[in-house]
Order: C-alpha cells, then sequence, then structure tokens
C-alpha cells in the first residue's frame, strides 16, 4: 500500500468517496473513457437528443433491448466490497457514485447517492410515473417480439454495439398511463443532475475529513464539482485511477492502480491497524 495514500487517508476519521465507471469495468461493465480521458467510442446520447428525435429513441431502446440483460447481471467485484468493510471500520460515511448500476448497494453499502440516477428504473417525462426496467423490457419484447434474437457486444450503461439494422422498424411503446415519452431514470449527457440529490451530498461532504475518489477521470463537472467543494474546505483529496482525471493539478496524491485491488489493500491495512488497537 503506497505511503503517500495512507498517510494522507488513515488519519482522516471518515471520507466521502467519490465513484465512476472504473470501479464497476471489473464486474464487466465497459467504461467510457481510455486512460487519456478520450471517448473509447462514440459519445453517448444527449437529453436534447433522445427527447427530440424519435429515430433516436429507436435505436436507444433498440440497443438497450439487447444490452440490459448483460448489465442486469453484472456482480459486485472486490473494489465493491472493500468499500462496504471501509465503511463497516467507520472510515465510509458516504459514496457518491456517477454509476448507474446499483452494485455499491447490492454489495451491502448503506449510504449511496446515486449521483446520476438507476438504470434499473424507467421514467416517463410527462406524468413521472416511475416503473421497473424490468417491466419495460417486457413491453418493449411484447412490441418488438422478434428483436430478441438480435445480438451485440455490450457497452457501457445497458447499451449495445447494435448496428446495421433497420431501427425505424422498432416500436417504443408510449406510457400506459399517459402516453408520454419513456426515458430511463438516469441523467443523459446535457441534462441537469436533481439540485436535492446534489445539495444532499453536498451537505455530507462538509462533515468528512477527506475525499476520496476511485475509478473516475472526473471529466463532467457533476462529479468534478465535488473536488473543488474538498479542496474549498482545505481537506484531503486523493485518487485511484488508471489514467489521467481533469483534477489532477488538485490532487494531493494519486495511486495508478486497479480499484479493485488498491481497495482491497486499503481495507485490509486499515483494518489490521484496527485490529491491532483493540
Amino acid at each position: 500500500m503506497p505511503t503517500a495514500l495512507l498517510s494522507l487517508l488513515a488519519p482522516c476519521p471518515t471520507w466521502t468517496v467519490l465513484t465512476g465507471a472504473g470501479l464497476s469495468t471489473g464486474s464487466g461493465i465497459p467504461d467510457y473513457r481510455d486512460e487519456q480521458g478520450a471517448w473509447k467510442r462514440p459519445s453517448p446520447v444527449t437529453f436534447q437528443d433522445f427527447m427530440g428525435s424519435v429515430a433516436v429513441r429507436q435505436r436507444y431502446w433498440a440497443r438497450s433491448l439487447i444490452g440490459w440483460p448483460v448489465f442486469r447481471q453484472a456482480l459486485p467485484n472486490a473494489a465493491h466490497h472493500a468499500l462496504v468493510q471501509l465503511e463497516g471500520l467507520g472510515r465510509v460515511s458516504q459514496i457518491i457514485t456517477q454509476n448507474v448500476d446499483g452494485l455499491h448497494q447490492q454489495a451491502g453499502s448503506r449510504h449511496v447517492v446515486d449521483l446520476h440516477g438507476r438504470l434499473d428504473t424507467v421514467i416517463c417525462m410527462q406524468c413521472s410515473a416511475r416503473s421497473s426496467r424490468a417491466d419495460w423490457q417486457n413491453a418493449l419484447l411484447q412490441a418488438n417480439p422478434h428483436w430478441h434474437a438480435q445480438s451485440a457486444n455490450a457497452a457501457p450503461d445497458g447499451d449495445a454495439d447494435l448496428e446495421g439494422v433497420d431501427f425505424s422498424i422498432f416500436v417504443v411503446p408510449p406510457c400506459s398511463q399517459c402516453g408520454g415519452i419513456i426515458k430511463p431514470d438516469v441523467v443523459f449527457y446535457g441534462e441537469n443532475v436533481p439540485v436535492a440529490r446534489v445539495k444532499a451530498a453536498m451537505e455530507h461532504l462538509q462533515g468528512s475529513d477527506a475525499l476520496l475518489v476511485v475509478g473516475s477521470s472526473l471529466m463532467v463537472y457533476s462529479g468534478l464539482r465535488f473536488v473543488h467543494a474538498a479542496k474549498a474546505r482545505q481537506i484531503p483529496v486523493v485518487a485511484i485511477n488508471l489514467g489521467v482525471t481533469r483534477a489532477d493539478a488538485e490532487l494531493d496524491t494519486k495511486l495508478q492502480a486497479p480499484c479493485d485491488q488498491a481497495l482491497s489493500q486499503l481495507a485490509l491495512h486499515l483494518g489490521t491497524a484496527t485490529d491491532s488497537n483493540r
């Protein structure tokens, strides 16, 4: 365990942890960016395009119908379990995650802010009715009974690299209650994180003694703002990430290592230290 990271975190009683896509790659969920912070694939659909174009919604839900079964089968990896252990030691008081997979909760973490929402829920953009993604999957299959024969490689956030098909024939059902547009209950690019969600996370950060960033390049402001807030409070900000982050110049230290290995070592070290002090 690198001494620079330990020397900063060990004296801090409680931490807020900000997690990104790099934490879930060990669970088989692809990430968006390479180690230089550049897109690995075309950038995700924007909120404006999704809401403004029937064709974009057809393409999105057709690909999602194929990608969702792989996404929902993902299981927490060693990084998620290490954060549960660190919470049990009293170190992690809050997790703010940019991921939409729910794996922190599945692993057993109790204090999680799903900054960008959850992919296992869909919402009607007209009447705000929410329902499960599993039920929506059934609705999509009923409306497109032959589509399940399609196959494609998994892409980030329940997408699939499905190309070369006629998306114009894909049927996207309307909301069963009001006929409105159904959207995954996640924050798309070009869409704002709900103010109340950010406020709650910020208020908790004010009571933390350090900010630990794990598996995030911090290329989007929704996560970067927490680094700025922590620096304004003059608490340590450390990162575990393979590759550059947008906040490299602001970090007190950074460990370039796989999230699962680094967090497991951190939990083991601090757990052993706690046991020896009893």
